[in-house]
């Protein structure tokens, strides 16, 4: 029930409110002078035996005891972003899906499980867009087997942080015993002003194939099986660019790649070399897949970046990128994770 616990601030949810986006204020420690509290914004997840689950936008769950709130209430959606372009999460999760297609999936109701021998977390994990049909945990139980029969490790990516993501999700995963492995952004920005930027690339070079070089300098893997070049050459128009190095044995100074589907052009693997770094390249790299983009008809542009990358964010920071959602893998039991082998 709805409850006053001073004479200014209120309690206004209910049970009845899970699934809501809200803010709630709780008291750290004992009521008294000093006391300390603190807010926590996201989406009320569960109420039960008197306590609150809320999951935020970076996936965190935090778990809060009834009898801790001090004030609380129901919050309208994030505002829209002012500038790029309008997107669904449903529709980014299948245009990022399809940048990434796995080498064998099989469907489990709603759900669809990806493998790829392990080659990038997003090949190799569940996408689950739905119902999977059986109760959560059996449908976990057959994730499980699923990936156990192919020697790897079982992963379910979530997303939240956006209108229709799936923070109810992430606090079953958590029930269940899974915890997060890594969590990555999904960033959006018009196409259009990526292709105006103005750095010299007249030494990029673009193409439909990628090479021995570009794998060469794509350095995710000892050896690249066939199963990784099947998983980038994927995409419904991949183009690859690299920028050659300073000798004629040496790696391309830069790598990026690009998939063009529908109006959106998805950047990846953009990638240089220690040694030539601060000389604009990823710039370069990025204007000439998106003149290619633009020439296909595309004009919305999307990329996935760990959410550590300080250089990363700067630069896309810098071309208007912003961020639309935040993305997780979550494993059973234990918690953060090594990364694998195409990172994210």
């Amino acid at each position: 029930m709805e409850f006053t616990m001073s004479g200014r601030l209120e309690v206004r949810l209910t049970p009845a409110d899970v699934g809501k986006r809200v803010s709630v204020r709780r008291i750290l420690g004992a009521p008294g002078e000093g006391a300390q509290f603190t807010d926590t914004v996201g989406v009320l997840t569960s109420w039960d035996n008197g306590v609150l689950s809320v999951t935020t936008k970076n996936g965190e769950g935090v778990r809060i005891a009834e009898s801790s709130l001090v004030a609380g209430k129901e919050v309208p959606p994030a505002p829209a972003r002012r500038r790029g372009p309008a997107a669904s999460f449903g529709e980014l999760a299948l245009v990022t899906a399809r940048a990434w297609q796995p080498v064998e999936s099989e469907l489990l109701g709603e759900w669809r499980l990806r493998a790829a021998a392990g080659f990038t977390r997003r090949a190799n994990s569940v996408l689950p867009l739905g119902d999977p049909g059986p109760t959560l945990g059996e449908a976990l139980g057959h994730v499980k087997r699923w990936y156990a029969e192919r020697g790897l490790p079982a992963r379910v990516q979530t997303a939240t942080g956006a209108e229709g993501t799936q923070e109810r999700l992430c606090a079953g995963l958590e029930e269940h015993g899974w915890r997060r492995e890594v969590t990555a952004e999904v960033r959006i920005a018009a196409l259009a002003p990526v292709g105006d930027l103005d750095p010299d690339i007249s030494a990029v070079r673009t193409g439909r194939e990628m090479d021995d070089a570009w794998l060469s300098r794509y350095q995710r893997f000892e050896t690249p099986g066939p199963h990784v070049l099947e998983v980038l050459g994927s995409g419904p128009s991949v183009w690859f660019a690299s920028v050659p190095g300073d000798g004629p044995a040496e790696p391309p100074a830069a790598i990026g790649r690009c998939v063009v589907d529908g109006r959106w052009a998805g950047f990846m693997a953009v990638e240089v070399g220690p040694e030539y770094r601060r000389r604009g390249l990823a710039t370069a790299v990025m204007t000439a897949l998106a003149r290619r983009a633009l020439d296909e008809g595309a004009s919305a542009a999307w990329l996935q970046m760990e959410t550590d990358n300080e250089g990363a964010r700067a630069l896309y920071d810098g071309m208007g990128f912003t961020t639309h959602h935040r993305y997780h893998h979550f494993r059973p039991g234990g918690g953060a994770g090594s990364r694998d082998a195409g990172s994210a």
